[in-house]
């Protein structure tokens, strides 16, 4: 499902409109949006909380955007923006006839029940989000379910990292040796210095999960795959929840959207996000109930 309802949430990061409504909201370039209208439903939390829960990025790159952000926007003015970014996408990417129609609704009311109920204990970003008043129009509603589950997914994801003990800069480095995402784009986005990364790498040489050419290992490579496999099944309640049949439902309905926003290049195939080759939009045929 991950394939599935990634490209959708991603439209708030990439879209012309999410940058226009940050900058309509007050904010001071695109990681000051990123990071107000991503940690908005923390309430106006400090740099160190929003570093954590984000685990990826350097504290200086978040020190930069929050809390100012707070200062030009309140996290209730930066939610409301992110909802008109969704809503300006959504209507440019698939039109109003589908935002408006019975099986953006059905996708809604499904993508909702599943957010439900997820298990958001020890989830700080997935239970702000689940937390959030269900919105009135079908496709917000839709666009909230899927980035409540899709930061449920995440928060499990951090914290099987943790029980491995794979940091915030070993973890970009494992992704981009699995060919995920590049390294560079990884490496700057974040803010993490050449050195930082260097050293990160030669500490995984030792630790046997990196080659001499930064690529993952047998050993690396399988770890990789217990890491996965272990975020799966951290993020399986809301699907055992739904069920099998509307789950897949719900990938049928998901997967003409995911496909749409693929087919539009909003999303560069080279991203951070690693939707890469065809798990950008989602492999045909593959199992919805899987989650990669």
């Amino acid at each position: 499902m991950w394939e599935l309802y990634e490209p959708v949430h991603d439209i708030v990061y990439f879209a012309p409109q999410a940058r226009q409504a940050a900058d309509e909201a007050g904010m001071r370039g695109f990681w000051m949006g990123y990071f107000g209208m991503r940690a908005a439903p923390l309430g106006p939390v400090g740099p160190a909380v929003v570093t954590s829960c984000f685990y990826v990025f350097h504290p200086d790159r978040v020190a930069r955007a929050v809390p100012d952000a707070w200062r030009y926007a309140s996290p209730c003015d930066l939610l409301a923006a992110r909802e008109r970014a969704v809503d300006g996408a959504m209507r440019q990417l698939f039109g109003d006839q589908v935002v408006t129609g019975p099986q953006i609704a059905e996708a809604a009311d499904l993508a909702w029940q599943a957010a439900m109920a997820a298990d958001t204990a020890g989830r700080v970003l997935g239970a702000a989000n689940q937390a959030i008043e269900r919105p009135a129009q079908p496709h917000i509603r839709l666009w909230q379910a899927l980035t409540t589950l899709r930061e449920h997914r995440g928060d499990g994801h951090i914290a099987v990292l943790v029980g491995h003990g794979i940091g915030p800069l070993a973890a970009l480095v494992l992704k981009a040796a699995a060919g995920e995402s590049d390294g560079t784009a990884l490496r700057e986005g974040r803010k993490w210095d050449p050195g930082a990364w260097q050293a990160t790498e030669a500490e995984l040489r030792a630790r046997g999960r990196l080659d001499a050419h930064g690529r993952l290992t047998a050993a690396g490579a399988a770890e990789h795959v217990r890491i996965e496999d272990e975020t799966d099944a951290a993020a399986a309640r809301p699907w055992q929840a739904l069920g099998k049949d509307a789950t897949e439902r719900l990938g049928e309905l998901l997967r003409p959207l995911a496909e749409q926003v693929a087919g539009s290049g909003l999303i560069p195939a080279d991203n951070p996000v690693g939707l890469t080759g065809t798990r950008l939009g989602g492999t045909p045929g593959a199992a919805p109930d899987r989650l990669p």
